[in-house]
């Protein structure tokens, strides 16, 4: 094992992946000369050239329109968004080409894009730079929806979406990249719409994904102190969505929390809430409580930031909620 750096992880990801294949290209804003925004292509450029690593125009609507065309021609692009709030520029191209090209001819194309970069809040960076739009590419038949946690699932996750035929949104964030975690030296995936249990419990069951998910695991730790044993599930991939890994803790807890950093209508947790209510009704002793932004768009004061984003308490308040403890 080797302690690295998220952004690290998803270096060795795409490099691993484009030596073993060179039909893979990177292409994005500041990826090649400047080792991306993040750093997280450093040293790429070097390696593979310019032909490989491809420093673009500000136009998403362009760059995301040349990966569908490049995909649809045999090759497998990787498009880095610089922040998904700049994938709206390009959203035509990724819901109206690259989500639907496959089943419009027929099967005769694949479409093995990845579309990656940072999504939701990175502090003060104001309401249109810190977007968490999961559930709307989500919505999308023919895209696949990442939103790993930590630097190991990263790794292992983009490694099988730049393997997967089908498009897959990779959405990251920004205050990760320099979270540190022990990966294998060696070769690893992980599949897609596989949710991981990562920690075992028996009163209450919290599902999240990405960097939020940290919030759950304070909450937990304070919540073990009054003998409340919480059950964390990280999805890891929104969509496909590992129902079955919810059902079955839901079936052993009977109580439902969760956590998750978008706005609340029509979110990710709306439909884990429906899915739960008409698959495990009867195991539930409490209704489903679930957590989310404030309803507004982000706001840039950082009083009024850290009221608007899910922080720990408002978990220990849920899970006290639904265990009908004060």
């Amino acid at each position: 094992m080797k302690t690295i750096q998220f952004r690290e992880a998803i270096c060795e990801a795409m490099s691993e992946e484009m030596r073993r294949d060179n039909t893979i290209y990177l292409m994005g804003e500041e990826v090649a000369e400047y080792n991306g925004a993040y750093k997280a292509s450093k040293g790429m450029l070097d390696e593979f050239g310019a032909k490989r690593v491809i420093d673009t125009p500000i136009a998403e609507l362009g760059f995301a329109g040349i990966a569908a065309g490049s995909a649809m021609n045999g090759l497998r692009p990787i498009v880095e968004f610089m922040t998904f709030n700049f994938s709206l520029v390009g959203i035509d191209q990724i819901i109206n080409n690259a989500a639907k090209m496959r089943q419009m001819s027929g099967g005769q194309f694949n479409m093995p894009i990845v579309f990656r970069g940072p999504t939701a809040s990175a502090g003060q960076l104001g309401a249109t730079h810190s977007q968490a739009f999961e559930n709307w590419f989500a919505n999308t038949p023919g895209l696949k929806v990442v939103v790993p946690s930590n630097p190991y699932d990263a790794k292992g996750l983009l490694k099988s979406a730049i393997r997967d035929n089908d498009p897959v949104i990779f959405m990251e964030s920004e205050q990760m990249y320099g979270d540190k975690m022990e990966v294998p030296e060696g070769e690893y995936t992980i599949p897609l719409g596989v949710a991981d249990i990562k920690r075992e419990g028996t009163d209450v069951t919290i599902v999240s994904f990405g960097k939020i998910i940290k919030e759950a695991y304070l909450a937990a730790d304070e919540l073990s102190k009054e003998n409340i044993s919480c059950e964390i599930i990280d999805l890891r991939t929104v969509r496909p969505m590992d129902y079955d890994a919810i059902i079955k803790s839901v079936q052993k807890t009977n109580r439902l929390v969760v956590l998750e950093e978008a706005w609340p209508f029509a979110s990710v947790a709306s439909e884990i809430a429906y899915m739960v209510q008409e698959r495990a009704f009867d195991y539930l002793d409490a209704p489903v409580q679930r957590i989310t932004t404030a309803d507004t768009p982000a706001p840039y004061s950082p009083v009024l930031l850290k009221e608007w984003l899910p922080n720990a308490q408002d978990v220990v308040k849920a899970v006290k909620k639904v265990m009908y403890k004060k």
